[in-house]
């Protein structure tokens, strides 16, 4: 009986030593490339993926909700000092209905803008990806697709670019 309660307590230790702790932090920390997105485009048929990035382009992902305050804010902002942003290609993405987001698409023409794409994230995959818990959402990316930072809540026009330069 002894000699099996040392075997045993050797037993748990060495699992304690060689096992694997998981990871609690969220995916994109451990995997900080741009991530592996499938968004369906205001055409209700087409899909972006990752390879339809723009090529050496810093890339500016924002999650939004179209009946948040802060994002409607926020995408009037970002409109109006659209000129600043023609380097960046920007991603705007909801995982709400896909209606709402093509009412959102259509009242501020988002059309218009070559460098803008608007797509609902149908699987749910960015929110669990980033961990999200704030609209809106921001991840920015450098030339190279790494990951550059992510921040949650509003910002400034000032503040994005300032990100979008580091």
């Amino acid at each position: 009986m002894k000699k099996l309660v040392c075997v045993l307590t050797g037993l748990f230790f060495a699992l304690q030593v060689f096992s694997q702790s998981v990871s609690q932090d969220p995916p994109y920390k451990r995997f900080p490339t741009f991530p592996p997105v499938k968004l369906l485009l205001t055409d209700s048929v087409t899909l972006f993926t990752k390879e339809d990035i723009k090529k050496k382009t810093p890339v500016m992902i924002m999650l939004f909700n179209p009946d948040c305050d802060h994002c409607r804010e926020e995408t009037e902002e970002l409109i109006e000092n659209i000129d600043r942003f023609k380097k960046v290609q920007i991603i705007m993405t909801t995982f709400m209905p896909f209606e709402k987001m093509i009412s959102f698409y259509t009242e501020y023409d988002l059309d218009k803008y070559d460098n803008i794409i608007v797509g609902q994230d149908y699987q749910f995959f960015l929110s669990t990806f980033y961990m999200i818990s704030h609209l809106p959402f921001h991840a920015f990316y450098d030339k190279k697709k790494e990951l550059i930072s992510v921040f949650e809540g509003a910002m400034s026009t000032e503040k994005i670019l300032a990100e979008l330069e580091k």
